[in-house]
């Protein structure tokens, strides 16, 4: 400690202690103004620095400062949650949270359909600098829990105090590969109403999306080979979009509504030749093919609106909400066949025409009261009315012996739901307890008579409970039990059957919801150098969605059951480390061991497995900051009854600086594996009625150029209700395709 600081302290303690002998025996000796000013010049010069935390919880989530993050300014949020607890991101920039890609996303704690399909590309294209705090709810409670999952990963955009005035961020982003984005946010306040405006569009060059695969299928029954080689890419635009106003009726009566969604246009292409061997390595077939999609577009948009009443009791709150969500996506895929060799077909070429819609209505009433000093009682009711459609064609146009396969298919479904969920704080301790009851109709309607039409009612109790010590203002311990149920979306649900060369693929109509529970435990110590969380957890399921994967004379047949049963021992690591004053380690890491199992096959799939995510930063003179990150998995991480994929790692070096006053304008230099072209992900088949390995190798290194400018003055955020619509349960959805 500083001796400057421990003398000051030491004459300040002396101080008082003779002042308070004095006043009691000694009144003449009561220190006098020079006293004092000799005190002052003692501590002159002293100062006291408090370091801001980045990471804070609470009984149902944590949260990462992000604005406390210097590299936010120029960072995207893609970026950010690779140094969140419970998030990992892969090469492919998959997200998970939890050791789960079973999750939702919110945006100020209301659900947002957008950013739960569409992730990665919208977090990549969003700057870090618009968000205030990253929130994993570890602990969604009753009103979330039976919404499909066990964590919800929150963005809290950035939010002020309200002044009149014009704010905005322009950020862009572009690299050595051609690819590139630029985003902008605007914020405005006019008398009551506070608007913000945000914009996004990024383009994807063929560069940084080209891909090669390399991949061996293994038939037990036959002893055949198949191998193939592939390569592609899918250049195109992406755009997001998001308009979001509040409206300050009174003190005690709020409205707020958005509406946004974001659309893409690919041109996705590429080709492969695939070579079938007998057991001595003779050949039986070979051909090869070239595909593309000259419609590959999809659109989402999502609208809701809040009413927000506050009565006279401070704590109690009134929400009515509606939200409307629907998505449109349309796939068109041209293969073309050439070279066969003693092919298994006689068709030189195909088309797929896929057509899928998905439209939900959701109306939802909550109501929080505290009921006296320390408890506090919420309750809900919740409807949810969800339409999905699909339209599958596929013509073989050389093939006599084919007729075109045509498939039209509507799956509804009908949720009404309660839940009462209850709070209590005392001293250092608090605890929650919630119960959730659901009814679902669900049923299925083929309009072109190729199905049987049915339906089926589904009732379920969902309880949830946690508890949380604080030990200190340091140190906390909570534990935590949890449950949730997943329901299958059109993907996994629609019949229609899509067929190629070597695989046969469709879904599967009777797929039921499936629950899962999680008993974890979370202690965290926030120290003045160092911030440590450490959170093993056990999750598990029986009757989960998997995949169902057949082969017959040397073809692949694909379709979804409810067969998976899954133990998972895991461990959340979180440590920040501040050795010195300008220098910041991070390391986030999840340690997972998965057992899988297909009791109906007879089949399992076990292995430890690690995400993890490093970081080192150093704060340089002339406001410059360097850093070094390196994130990657580590392990055999099981992927279903039949593969798991291999370890890779990813490191990246960022040189960032700011001007103007206030830091208005940063600038960061950035090196992805700059000494490695390319990323390899391994997945290796070791069960089933193959076995085999397939290889994806991606363009990797590259080298970006990030710029971000802030204007204005204005401190104002858009409003939001407390309480609002979030929708977690579908798996399986429309989705945008890799």
């Amino acid at each position: 400690m500083n001796k400057k600081l421990i003398t000051a302290i030491i004459c300040l303690l002396a101080a008082t202690f003779c002042h308070a002998q004095d006043n009691t025996t000694n009144p003449d000796s009561i220190a006098t103004e020079s006293d004092s000013l000799r005190w002052e010049k003692m501590l002159e010069g002293v100062t006291v620095k408090a370091q801001r935390q980045l990471i804070k919880t609470e009984i149902d989530r944590i949260g990462y400062d992000v604005q406390a993050d210097e590299e936010s300014k120029t960072d995207n949020i893609l970026d950010m949650l690779k140094k969140v607890p419970f998030v990992s991101v892969d090469a492919q920039e998959n997200i998970r949270v939890k050791g789960s890609s079973q999750y939702k996303i919110y945006r100020n704690g209301h659900y947002d359909p957008n950013l739960s399909k569409n992730a990665k590309e919208l977090f990549r294209s969003m700057p870090a600098s618009m968000v205030k705090r990253i929130e994993v709810i570890t602990d969604p409670g009753a009103k979330e829990d039976a919404e499909g999952v066990n964590a919800i990963l929150n963005i809290v955009m950035m939010e002020n105090q309200a002044i009149k005035g014009l704010t905005g961020t322009v950020s862009t982003r572009a690299t050595t590969k051609g690819s590139g984005n630029i985003n902008a946010s605007l914020t405005t306040q006019i008398g009551k109403v506070i608007t913000s405006v945000d914009y996004g569009a990024q383009r994807m060059s063929e560069s940084v999306t080209k891909h090669e695969d390399i991949a061996e299928d293994n038939f037990i029954d036959s002893g055949n080979t198949i191998r193939s080689e592939s390569e592609g890419s899918n250049p195109g635009y992406f755009h997001f979009a998001d308009i979001s106003a509040s409206y300050d009726i009174d003190s005690l009566n709020l409205l707020s509504a958005s509406f946004g969604g974001y659309f893409y246009d690919m041109d996705v292409k590429g080709s492969n030749t695939y070579i079938s061997t007998d057991p001595s390595d003779n050949p039986i077939y070979s051909y090869g093919r070239t595909y593309n999609l000259p419609s590959y577009a999809h659109q989402s948009w999502n609208g809701r609106a809040d009413y927000e009443h506050r009565t006279r009791r401070k704590g109690e709150t009134l929400t009515l909400s509606y939200m409307l969500a629907f998505t449109r996506q349309r796939t068109v895929q041209k293969n073309q066949f050439y070279e066969l060799v003693n092919a298994p077909f006689d068709y030189t070429q195909n088309e797929e025409n896929t057509l899928e819609r998905f439209t939900e209505h959701t109306f939802q009433l909550d109501w929080t009261r505290p009921l006296w000093e320390g408890h506090t009682l919420s309750t809900g009711l919740k409807y949810i009315e969800r339409r999905n459609s699909s339209h599958t064609l596929q013509d073989f146009n050389d093939e006599p012996k084919f007729t075109s396969y045509d498939n039209k298919f509507n799956h509804n479904t009908h949720i009404a739901a309660a839940y009462a969920d209850y709070m209590y704080t005392h001293g250092k301790w608090s605890a929650r307890a919630g119960l959730r009851y659901e009814h679902s109709y669900m049923s299925a309607h083929y309009p072109d008579g190729n199905g049987e039409d049915f339906g089926r009612h589904i009732n379920d109790w969902v309880p949830q409970a946690s508890m949380k010590y604080q030990f200190n203002d340091r140190q906390s311990l909570k534990l935590t039990y949890s449950t949730s149920i997943s329901r299958p979306g059109i993907g996994y649900l629609n019949p229609a059957v899509i067929i190629n060369p070597n695989a046969v693929q469709s879904g599967n109509p009777s797929l039921k919801s499936a629950h899962s529970q999680s008993v974890s435990l979370n202690y965290l110590l926030t120290g003045e150098r160092i911030t440590l969380q450490i959170a093993p957890s056990f999750d598990f399921w029986n009757g989960g969605i998997g995949r169902v994967v057949n082969a017959r004379e040397d073809v692949r047949y694909l379709t979804y059951g409810n067969i998976e049963r899954m133990r998972r021992f895991s461990t959340e690591g979180y440590i920040q480390w501040k050795p010195f004053g300008k220098t910041t380690v991070i390391a986030n890491a999840t340690l997972m061991y998965d057992h899988l199992e297909n009791r109906n096959a007879g089949l399992s799939q076990h292995g430890w497995s690690a995400y993890f995510f490093a970081s080192a930063s150093q704060q340089l003179p002339w406001r410059l900051r360097l850093s070094a990150n390196a994130w990657g998995n580590l392990g055999n991480q099981p992927n279903n009854v039949y593969s798991y994929s291999r370890p890779y790692t990813i490191y990246g070096i960022f040189l960032q600086r700011s001007f103007l006053d206030e830091n208005r304008l940063t600038v960061s230099l950035r090196a992805i594996s700059p000494f490695n072209k390319t990323n390899r992900q391994i997945t290796i088949t070791n069960h089933g009625d193959y076995t085999g390995f397939d290889k994806q190798i991606m363009n990797i290194r590259r080298f970006e150029i990030a710029v971000s400018f802030r204007f204005g003055k204005l401190k104002a955020s858009v409003k939001k209700a407390g309480r609002s619509i979030e929708n977690s349960d579908v798996v399986g959805g429309i989705q945008k395709g890799n």
